[in-house]
């Protein structure tokens, strides 16, 4: 048995498929892990409804039942934001063991790229993507986020990688991993909550066309995706050293209390909303949904090639 026959389409992306309309892959470790409830559930239909404003078919993809769902109705939703936090946070590496109990599990970038791939989907928004964990040095904590980019042809647009990650070293790791990265009206890398991380990027793109043809030749040349740096709106951005100062503590709290590896994003993520009184978290949601909107723009760009 592969992967494939694990998978089942809902029935808008199925159409989709079939009359090749544009379609937009989007993680479901929003729902279960990202925010609490209802919030993760309200934001996961709002991106989805920005995805279908813009032209595409949003396919939400998660692990229910030990099958695979590329595109989730509203109902499937709001009982995976119900078990927030109480189902498996699904990398690659865990699709087999999940799907062998019958289990659920919302999907990382790692997971949703690989199915999208599978599915023929060229195109996934995220939030931000995973990385190289500060004090990686001595934990060896490195997203396998960066690994699936340089191995899988499908395109990711993000608002950079999380800032509670180490941006220098995660540049560094994508560097040797071969993953090309241009940055969508920017020049510098984005830092998830800020525009700016201060890394300067080798490639710029200023419209849709020629984004489209980017994304295309990288399907074609390979051997991974196109990474898409897409920095959060300018009216919720952050200030870079404010931010900083709150993830700085939030990690410090982190390492007092002995949360490592899997729980590591959830509760710096959950403690930098605490610590801004909620502005990273609006943060988040706007960055979210810019990035589907911008993804949904480009799949119809792709549809049109």
């Amino acid at each position: 048995m592969s992967a494939a026959d694990l998978m089942d389409f809902s029935p808008e992306i199925a159409e989709a498929r079939a009359e090749r309309k544009p379609i937009v892959a989007l993680e479901s470790t929003i729902i279960t892990h990202g925010m609490p409830y209802p919030r993760n559930v309200e934001t996961a239909r709002m991106v989805e409804d920005a995805v279908r404003a813009a032209g595409a078919a949003p396919a939400t993809i998660a692990v229910i039942g030990g099958r695979i769902r590329v595109g989730l109705d509203r109902n499937e939703i709001e009982s995976l934001g119900q078990l927030s936090g109480g189902v498996v946070k699904a990398s690659r590496r865990d699709l087999a063991p999940v799907a062998a109990r019958h289990g659920a599990a919302g999907t990382t970038v790692a997971a949703t790229m690989f199915i999208a791939g599978l599915a023929g989907i060229e195109i996934f928004a995220t939030g931000g993507i995973g990385g190289v964990h500060r004090g990686a040095e001595e934990t060896f904590d490195i997203s396998a986020d960066l690994v699936e980019l340089s191995r899988t042809r499908v395109a990711v647009v993000c608002a950079g990688a999380k800032s509670i990650l180490d941006i220098e070293k995660t540049l560094e790791f994508l560097e040797t991993q071969g993953v090309a990265i241009v940055g969508y009206r920017c020049d510098e890398f984005p830092a998830f909550y800020a525009r700016s991380s201060g890394f300067k990027l080798e490639h710029r793109c200023d419209g849709l066309r020629d984004l489209a043809r980017m994304i295309r030749l990288q399907r074609d040349i390979g051997p991974g995706g196109l990474l898409i740096a897409n920095p959060v709106p300018e009216d919720h951005a952050l200030e870079e050293a404010m931010i900083e100062g709150r993830i700085a503590e939030a990690v410090a709290e982190a390492k007092a209390q002995g949360v490592a590896k899997k729980e590591a994003t959830p509760f710096l993520l959950q403690r930098v909303v605490e610590l801004t009184g909620g502005r990273s978290l609006e943060a988040n949601i706007a960055l979210i949904k810019n990035n589907a909107i911008l993804a949904a723009q480009a799949a119809g760009e792709l549809a049109r090639l």
